[in-house]
C-alpha cells in the first residue's frame, strides 16, 4: 500500500527490516544516532543510519558527524514520487560516493533500495565513540525507541535501569544490593539520582519520590523486580559490664 511519510520515525520500520535482512541487529536512537546496527558475528561491524523525509545537506552533515564512530554510514529518505528529489541528482550521489556514505531510498510502498553503496574510503575512526555506541546498544533492553524520535525522552540503558530500580521500590524502601539483580548499576543510579526519582530514607536505604512514581506511570514496568522488604533490626542486647569495657565497637551496618 502506497504511503506518504510525514515523520522520520515512519521511515524507521522499513529501514530496520532491510538491515535486519542483511543480518544486522538494529536499534533506534542510540547516543543521538537515528539508527545503529551491529553485525552478529564475533567482531561487530558498526553501521549508523541517519534518516530524513528528503535527501538534503543537513542529512549529509549529520552523516559526516557520525562517520568517525562507525564502519559504515548510511543516509535514508523517502524517494520523490515525481523523480525530482536529490536521489535523482548525480552531484548529490557523487558527493555521497566521495564521502563513503551509502544512500537508501524508501518507496511509498515501503520498499528499501540501495542508491549508493558505501564503498569509498572512510574517515579515521573515533575508537572511544565507537565503543560507547557498542556498549549502549548491548546494554539497552529490547528496542524501545523508534529511530528519528526527537520530542520524547530517549529510553537509554541508564533510564531502563533507573526504571527497574523504581519498580522494585514501588512497595517500599530498598538497599542498592537488593536492586542489583535487575539493575547492576543501582548503587551509582541511587547515589547520583539524575532524574530525581529517589530519596535517602536512612543510611544505605532509599525510597521512591513522587517524581519516581510519576515515571512508573509514564513508563509502566511489566515485570518489576521483587526485592526483599526492609524490616527494622532488633535492638542489640546490652553486653555484660566486664566485657563491655574491652569490646571493640561493632562496625555500623548499612
Amino acid at each position: 500500500m502506497a504511503e506518504t511519510y510525514t515523520l522520520e520515525t515512519s521511515l524507521y520500520p522499513p529501514v530496520k527490516r532491510f538491515l535486519e535482512s542483511l543480518g544486522f541487529a538494529v536499534k533506534g536512537e542510540v547516543r543521538n544516532c537515528d539508527l545503529v546496527a551491529l553485525g552478529t558475528d564475533g567482531t561487530p561491524i558498526v553501521v549508523i543510519c541517519e534518516m530524513k523525509l528528503t535527501f538534503n545537506l543537513e542529512l549529509v552533515l549529520q552523516a559526516v558527524d557520525r562517520a568517525a564512530a562507525c564502519d559504515e554510514v548510511w543516509i535514508a529518505a523517502q524517494i520523490s514520487r515525481r523523480g525530482k528529489g536529490r536521489e535523482s541528482d548525480a552531484r548529490f550521489r557523487n558527493l555521497c560516493r566521495r564521502l563513503g556514505f551509502g544512500m537508501l531510498g524508501v518507496s511509498a510502498a515501503g520498499t528499501v533500495s540501495v542508491i549508493v553503496s558505501p564503498d569509498a574510503p572512510m574517515p579515521r575512526k573515533d575508537k572511544r565513540r565507537r565503543s560507547r555506541l557498542i556498549e549502549e546498544h548491548r546494554r539497552r533492553q529490547g528496542d524501545p525507541v523508534p529511530g528519528g524520535s526527537t520530542r520524547a525522552p530517549i529510553m537509554t540503558a541508564y533510564r531502563q535501569q533507573a526504571l527497574a530500580c523504581a519498580a522494585a521500590m514501588a512497595d517500599g524502601p530498598k538497599r542498592p544490593r537488593d536492586l542489583r539483580p535487575a539493575a547492576p548499576d543501582a548503587g551509582k543510579i541511587l547515589l547520583h539520582n539524575v532524574y530525581g526519582w529517589f530519596a535517602r530514607a536512612d543510611r544505605g536505604v532509599y525510597e521512591l519520590t513522587e517524581a519516581g512514581r510519576a515515571a512508573l506511570i509514564r513508563w509502566p514496568q511489566i515485570a518489576p523486580m521483587r526485592a526483599p522488604e526492609i524490616t527494622p533490626a532488633a535492638a542489640p542486647r546490652a553486653a555484660p559490664r566486664r566485657l563491655a569495657r574491652s569490646a571493640e565497637p561493632a562496625p555500623s551496618s548499612g
